[in-house]
């Protein structure tokens, strides 16, 4: 994520309902969206190129469509995802003032790599099943925020107050797009990741309440994502009249439903689903990037004079990525030493040893984001308003 004084103006325009500025929303939160395309496309070339990588899979004794997979989530967690864990910390762990009133909340976050590493040993197929569950909750938690934030700007440029049945139909539309397909592929035992059948998982958990998978799955979310979208649609055509429509957010909802509904519909869900993180963790990285800055500009990190100079230009912006992705590669080496531990060590196979130390590693750290998140994003004043959340 490079943003420099080129790209983005030094302070978002007075008055705007831009989140930043037009080409700092178009190019970081709404069009961006096309590199969900991404990580699938870069799989689907490596698996064309299966003469070049037999005899590298070979040698690890792993496949080329698994060799593929891996590559991409590795690369997708150096690049983006792994940067935008970390960023959280920049306006929590390492914003003083926040770290002073929050403390009992930090130090609750630490319980988490321990509930990681015991479930990765232990009952990966669950692990998994949580991650992708609290997962897809998180993406549409940092959406419906974002939508949030829009409101916030609106509200603070417009002084449009929209009513709350406005804002629940965005939100309607927004949580139910991803789940119709998805839940198909439950119903028919197809929603597998890499080597885990989480289907399986899913019948097991939906057994505990006299539950089994079927057709009622998809049919009842795909109901729901119906009557959502029609919804939506006719409450934006309603505020287009009145002329109250936030064109910026409007955008923002529609690329976001779209892709959110057809990405389940891919074969290796796995990858596909990189390429929903790859558009959140980039949004995330300039949305985070966003609200420092705009708190180094109204003089609140005064009490954080590291988090101060990372943030306090424009062109600092390149220097808050490095930061980032620095402490990403840490990760990776943890997760190497994990992965040769297991593999070397205590005799799991190689892909098995892979997929433990990659999740350790990674959700012990991801899981703190989402757990502090949670409540960052329930405060979309922050844009517009002074002061520790």
């Amino acid at each position: 994520m490079a943003l420099s004084s080129a790209t983005i103006a030094d302070r978002p325009v007075a008055g705007t309902t831009w989140l930043y500025s037009r080409q700092f929303d178009l190019r970081y939160i709404s069009l961006s969206v096309i590199l969900v395309a991404a990580p699938y496309t870069v799989y689907l070339l490596l698996r064309s190129a299966g003469l070049f990588l037999q005899p590298i899979a070979a040698g690890l004794g792993t496949t080329v469509d698994d060799l593929s997979r891996n590559f991409v989530n590795a690369t997708v967690a150096l690049l983006v995802g792994g940067p935008h864990m970390y960023a959280t910390w920049t306006r929590t762990g390492l914003d003083h003032d926040f770290a002073a009133k929050h403390r009992a909340f930090l130090l609750s976050s630490l319980i988490i790599p321990a509930i990681v590493v015991t479930l990765a040993l232990s009952n990966l197929t669950l692990l998994l099943t949580i991650f992708f569950f609290w997962a897809s909750i998180h993406v549409l938690h940092q959406i419906i925020y974002i939508t949030s934030l829009y409101n916030e700007r609106q509200r603070a440029a417009a002084a449009v107050n929209l009513s709350l049945f406005s804002r629940l139909s965005d939100y309607a539309v927004i949580l139910t797009a991803l789940y119709p397909l998805a839940a198909w592929k439950i119903a028919n035992n197809r929603f597998t990741i890499g080597h885990n059948n989480l289907s399986d998982m899913v019948a097991q958990i939906l057994g505990l309440v006299g539950l089994r998978p079927g057709p009622w799955m998809w049919m009842l979310a795909g109901s729901a994502f119906a009557i959502a979208l029609t919804v939506w649609i006719a409450k934006t055509i309603a505020e287009y009249r009145a002329g109250v429509l936030h064109k910026p957010k409007t955008l923002f909802i529609a690329v976001t439903v779209v892709a959110s509904f057809f990405v389940p519909a891919l074969g290796n869900l796995d990858t596909a689903f990189q390429g929903m993180n790859v558009w959140h963790s980039f949004q995330y990285l300039a949305l985070t990037w966003m609200l420092v800055h705009l708190r180094a500009q109204r003089g609140e990190l005064k009490n954080s004079p590291f988090l101060q100079r990372l943030a306090t230009e424009t062109k600092d912006a390149k220097r808050y990525y490095l930061f980032n992705v620095g402490l990403t590669v840490a990760t990776v080496v943890l997760a190497l030493l994990i992965f040769l531990v297991l593999w070397k060590g205590a005799g799991y196979a190689f892909d098995a040893a892979f997929d433990r130390g990659y999740y350790i590693a990674v959700l012990s750290f991801l899981w703190m984001h989402y757990y502090q998140d949670h409540y960052l994003f329930a405060h979309p004043e922050v844009i517009t308003k002074g002061g520790v959340v």
